[in-house]
């Protein structure tokens, strides 16, 4: 099974950023774990603060892969274009957020991703990637 993580904006910060709301861990940190944890699944994992390269990899990768784990973080609530790359590949994708965006600022209670995803997972910390990528091997 082959499996990509994405994740948009800020994200490359974990560990630095927000402590309180992101925890230490950093994620490549976090990502090693996993691939250790499930050896059978061939994990790749990308992460950009820009929109169109976020795209071009859901365009790269939409066709050939099991699933996408993809936190588009703040681009969640704001990208139409990144709502349309999901729709327009065939590959399944599983929303995921580290905090419980529905505990948060209004604004992050909208999201383009869902309504194109195969579902969403919120407020499990890092344990929210895992929760994802055992959705695709259920």
């Amino acid at each position: 099974m082959k499996i990509i993580i994405i994740n948009g904006p800020n994200l490359n910060l974990l560990g630095k950023r927000e402590p309180e709301i992101y925890g230490n861990a950093t994620f490549e940190e976090y990502f090693k774990k996993l691939q250790q944890k499930y050896p059978q699944v061939q994990l790749q994992y990308f992460q950009s603060n820009i929109e169109g390269e976020i795209i071009d990899k859901l365009h790269e990768v939409g066709f050939d892969f099991d699933g996408i784990i993809l936190n588009a973080a703040a681009y969640t609530h704001t990208s139409i274009g990144i709502g349309d790359a999901i729709k327009g590949i065939t590959t399944p994708v599983v929303e995921v957020h580290i905090s419980n965006v529905h505990s948060r600022e209004d604004f992050r209670h909208v999201s383009y991703i869902a309504p194109n995803a195969k579902g969403v997972i919120a407020g499990f910390g890092l344990k929210s990637y895992e929760l994802a990528l055992q959705a695709f091997l259920d």
